[in-house]
């Protein structure tokens, strides 16, 4: 793609699409015409290097690599470069699940999923350069809260924004199948972006058999091996915000066989303190027929997240 010939109009055209922080408004800009200047914009032939990058602090250990913050040498622009181990890619066997996580999330731009920027490799490894999110993972802001949960304006706001980010993906047919907060990161304006796609899975028929995903999130049908849709996302949506509410998902067992017993039987209880608008959102996403399931769209319009995003 050829570039525009007026770089104004072409810095104007993606400040647009940014949410700038108060304050922040000239520096912004000034690394936006940075970036539209660089020979890598809007040139998918750039051959990425990691001599391209200053690395930054860790921000976080996988069983296959790490990830750091980074700064791109000639803009300054800072994203979070995720460095995967080769040698142990191919000891896990999942190097067909390391290449449908970048085709997928190379694919996906909305405001609320962490965009893949771009990626390369090396002998040793595979480097994704993706979108940096501020604040990190939403399970430590959790954790940190007071009572280890969320209120329910905050949580309203976050299920709001992972109803649409999900929306998205479904249209796109991608079911992401590990919605938790460990995979959800929060930018530096406090908004949500839907990160972690290693168990997604692009399926046009959006049907799939696959048991994969968190524990505590499964959906009856992965914990029963039967064909399942688009839909486990919609449950998993539903228990999110019970432990949001929560600060603990609602079935956590003794072990696992327990917590595959309360899934299928659908053995969930409500602190009092929860408003019967919440339980009625939640309860309506927790279904164990996936069809009755409430859509993604009505998620977004029920009166209690309009009442308190």
């Amino acid at each position: 793609m050829s570039k525009m010939k007026n770089p104004d109009e072409l810095a104007e055209k993606h400040l647009k699409t940014v949410r700038v922080p108060p304050g922040l408004e000239k520096p912004t800009e000034e690394l936006v015409r940075r970036m539209i200047s660089h020979t890598a914009f809007n040139n998918p032939d750039y051959k990425w290097c990691l001599n391209d990058f200053e690395l930054g602090k860790r921000m976080g250990r996988g069983k296959f690599g790490r990830v750091f913050m980074a700064r791109e040498k000639r803009t300054g622009f800072i994203v979070a470069l995720k460095t995967l181990v080769k040698k142990e890619i191919v000891k896990g066997r999942v190097e067909r699940l390391i290449m449908r996580e970048i085709e997928i999330q190379s694919h996906l731009k909305h405001p609320n999923i962490l965009e893949l920027l771009a990626w390369f490799h090396d002998s040793h490894r595979i480097y994704l350069i993706l979108e940096f999110a501020g604040k990190g993972e939403l399970y430590n802001h959790l954790k940190s809260s007071p009572n280890g949960r969320f209120s329910e304006h905050l949580s309203a706001k976050y299920v709001y924004q992972v109803a649409d980010a999900l929306e998205y993906c479904h249209k796109n047919e991608v079911i992401h199948r590990d919605i938790k907060p460990e995979n959800l990161l929060l930018t530096i304006t406090g908004d949500i972006k839907l990160a972690d796609f290693g168990w997604s899975v692009h399926s046009p028929s959006l049907k799939r058999t696959t048991m994969c995903g968190t524990l505590d999130y499964l959906p009856p049908e992965m914990v029963e091996g039967r064909d399942y849709r688009h839909l486990v996302d919609n449950w998993c949506l539903g228990v999110l915000c019970f432990e949001f509410l929560h600060g603990y998902p609602p079935f956590e067992g003794k072990d696992q066989e327990d917590t595959y017993r309360r899934i299928r039987t659908r053995d969930i209880h409500y602190a009092d303190f929860i408003s019967a608008g919440a339980r009625d959102l939640i309860d309506n996403l927790i279904i164990i027929r996936g069809e009755k399931r409430l859509s993604l769209r009505a998620v977004m319009a029920h009166s209690w997240v309009q009442g308190n995003k």
